[in-house]
C-alpha cells in the first residue's frame, strides 16, 4: 500500500538475549548479571554447583556379573576426576560448567581429543560468547567468540553442551529470564533498600513555605532550594546534619516506614521465591527463621534428591552421549555417587553399618572403605549370616534323629 513498498516482517525468537538487545519489555524483567549477583541466587547456584563439583564422578566399566567398577585405565577417567585442562582442576572445570547453566542456561566446554578420538581434556566457554546454529543435516554448529577478537568454529563432536529446560531443543533457557518477575521484584526490593540505606532510612517529606517561592533557577527559587537541601541534608553520611529552616519554612515527614509497608516481610517471600525458582531449601540457602535441629537435617536430603540429583543426571547424560561412542557406551558409563551427600552424623552410619554387616550383605572391608579406613586383609572379606537365617531343610537334623532312633 502507498507509500509503504514493503510489508513488515516479524521474527519470534525465545532468546532472552535477543529480546533484550532489541529492546523488548515485559513485566518484572531481570538482567541476568545482576540477578545472578542477588545474595540468595547466588547462594542457590553456589550450593548447587559446589555440592555437585565436590562429589566423585567417576567413568564405570559394566563387569560379566552385571557390576561395576571404575574404569581407571581410561584416559576419560582422569579427566572428570583429576584434572579437566591444563589449566583447571576436575572441580573447578565442574563448577564452571554448571555455574554456567544455572545462571545462563547453558553450560559449555570444549572436548579435547587424542589420536584414538579419546576425551583427554575439557575447556570451560564463556557462555555468553557462544552461538548456536541448526545446520541443514539437524547438527549443531558452534562460534565461539574469543577474547582476542577472533572466532572458533566448532561442531556438535567438539562441544559438551549442558542445558536446561529447553524448548527447541538447542539453547537452554536461564532460570533467571524463565521466573524474571520473581526476580525482577527481588532486586527492585534490593535497589529500594539500598536507596533508604543512602538516606540512613530517613522517611522523605516536604519543604513547606508560607509565601510562593520565585521561578527559575536563580537564588531563592525552587530549583535551588531543592538543590541546596539535597546536597546539605541528603546522604548517608550526612544523617547528623543539624537543619535550621528560617523564612517561616517547615519540614514535614512522610510517615511510611518499611514495617508500615511491610517491606521486610515482603524481602523475605522474595528471598523464598528465589530458592523455589532453584530448587534449594532455604535453610540450605541461609534463610534461617523456620528451621529447627530436625528439619535441617531433612532439608539436607530433600537437597540432594529433589535438587541435585536432577543436575546430576543432566550431566551424565549430556556427557555420556558426547564424551563417549556408541560403542564405548556398550561397556561404559559416567556416574555421580551422591552417598558421601546422603550419610547421616556418626551414631546414623555406625548403626547403619551394624545392619548391613548383621545382615551379611556387607564386610568389614567394605565399611572401612566407607569411611576412607584401609582394610585389614582377608579376615575382613568375610560375611556374616544370622543363626536365624539360612537355606531350608539345610539345617535339618530330624534325619539323623530318625537314623539313630
Amino acid at each position: 500500500m502507498w507509500p509503504f513498498s514493503k510489508q513488515e516482517k516479524r521474527i519470534a525468537t525465545s532468546d532472552p538475549f535477543l529480546g533484550e538487545f532489541l529492546g523488548a519489555r515485559w513485566q518484572g524483567r531481570a538482567d541476568i548479571e545482576k540477578a545472578s549477583g542477588h545474595a540468595v541466587a547466588h547462594r542457590c547456584i553456589s550450593v548447587i554447583a559446589e555440592n555437585l563439583a565436590s562429589v566423585p564422578l567417576k567413568v564405570y566399566r559394566k563387569t560379566a556379573d552385571g557390576g561395576r567398577e571404575a574404569a581407571t585405565d581410561h584416559p576419560l577417567y582422569a579427566v572428570l576426576h583429576d584434572q579437566a585442562s591444563a589449566t583447571l582442576t576436575a572441580f573447578e572445570a565442574r563448577e564452571w560448567l554448571l555455574a554456567s547453566a544455572l545462571t545462563y542456561g547453558n553450560g559449555y566446554a570444549k572436548i579435547e581429543r587424542n589420536g584414538r578420538g579419546q576425551v583427554t581434556g575439557l575447556s570451560p566457554l564463556v557462555a555468553g560468547s557462544v552461538t548456536v546454529e541448526k545446520l541443514t543435516t539437524g547438527r549443531l554448529r558452534y562460534k565461539y567468540a574469543k577474547s582476542d577478537g577472533g572466532t572458533e568454529t566448532l561442531l556438535q563432536d567438539d562441544v559438551l553442551h549442558v542445558r536446561y529446560r529447553t524448548k527447541d531443543g538447542i539453547l537452554g533457557m536461564s532460570p533467571i529470564q524463565i521466573a524474571s518477575a520473581a526476580f525482577g521484584l527481588a532486586l527492585a526490593q534490593q535497589d529500594q533498600a539500598g536507596a533508604a540505606a543512602e538516606n540512613a532510612f530517613r522517611p522523605a517529606g516536604a519543604l513547606v513555605f508560607p509565601d510562593k517561592l520565585a521561578a527559575g533557577t536563580g537564588p531563592g527559587s525552587k530549583e535551588n532550594v531543592i538543590t541546596k537541601f539535597k546536597e546539605r541534608f541528603l546522604g548517608q553520611l550526612k544523617a547528623n546534619e543539624v537543619m535550621v529552616l528560617d523564612g517561616g519554612a517547615k519540614f514535614e515527614t512522610f510517615q511510611f516506614s518499611s514495617k508500615d509497608s511491610e517491606f521486610l516481610e515482603s524481602r523475605k517471600l522474595s528471598n523464598l521465591d528465589i530458592c523455589r525458582v532453584y530448587g534449594v531449601p532455604p535453610s540450605v540457602a541461609g534463610i534461617t527463621d523456620d528451621a529447627t535441629y530436625s528439619n535441617i537435617g531433612e532439608e539436607s536430603r530433600a537437597l540432594v534428591m529433589r535438587c541435585l540429583a536432577p543436575w546430576a543426571k543432566r550431566v551424565e547424560m549430556a556427557m555420556t552421549i558426547q564424551l563417549l561412542s556408541p560403542e564405548a557406551r556398550k561397556t561404559l558409563f559416567i556416574e555421580h555417587d551422591l552417598a558421601g551427600l546422603m550419610r547421616g552424623d556418626l551414631t546414623a552410619r555406625y548403626s547403619a553399618y551394624r545392619i548391613g554387616r548383621e545382615g551379611g550383605w556387607l564386610n568389614v572391608n567394605t565399611i572401612r572403605g566407607f569411611e576412607n579406613l584401609s582394610n585389614i586383609g582377608p579376615d575382613g572379606e568375610t560375611y556374616v549370616q544370622p543363626l536365624n537365617m539360612g537355606l531350608v531343610g539345610a539345617n535339618d537334623n530330624r534325619a539323623k534323629v530318625e537314623d539313630q532312633q
